[in-house]
Parts: structure tokens; C-alpha cells; sequence
């Protein structure tokens, strides 16, 4: 799995960044997000607005590949800002 893309978001927002991932095998999935929580950055999954106004994850992942997922997407956002590796939070995905 790899990042194929990402846009950072540049503003006040909690929201710091959205990016598309792709599997070995080339599946992509788009609209992750990362985002700078009280805990440090985490990564949330693609999601739609249900008929009852909540949200709903699009994408539901393993915890480990969740976990190596945020690990690649906050190395690759510190890579696009210029700065060191940051710790990741342990936010919830």
C-alpha cells in the first residue's frame, strides 16, 4: 500500500491534509483524511452522511493496517511540510 496522493490543507481547520492510498494489486480508495486531533495527528476513512445525519466510515480497515496506515500518511504529510517525522497520536481511527 502506498500514498498516491496528498493535498495539504492549509488554514485554522483541525483538518490537516486529504489523501488517496493504493494497493499492491491497484485498487485506489480516496478521501482520507488526516487530521491534527487533542492527541496528535490520526487518519479518518472516507465517509457519507447518512439519512439520519451521521457519518459513516466508507472504508473499514484492520487496526494494524490502520495504524500503518497513519504512520505512512503523517510521515509522508511531515515529508510535504518540510519538517522531522512526528509521534502519531494514539487518536481513534
Amino acid at each position: 500500500m502506498k500514498i498516491s496522493r496528498m493535498n495539504l490543507f492549509e488554514g485554522d481547520s483541525k483538518l490537516v491534509a486529504f489523501f488517496d492510498i493504493q494497493t499492491e494489486e491497484g485498487i485506489v480508495a480516496k478521501g482520507f483524511r488526516l487530521i491534527n486531533g487533542p492527541n496528535g495527528l490520526f487518519v479518518g476513512a472516507p465517509s457519507e452522511k447518512g439519512k439520519d445525519d451521521k457519518y459513516y466510515d466508507n472504508v473499514i480497515l484492520p487496526k494494524e493496517l490502520k495504524e500503518s496506515l497513519q504512520t505512512m500518511a503523517i510521515d509522508e504529510y511531515n515529508k510535504l511540510k518540510g519538517g522531522s517525522p512526528a509521534q502519531s497520536g494514539n487518536a481513534p481511527f
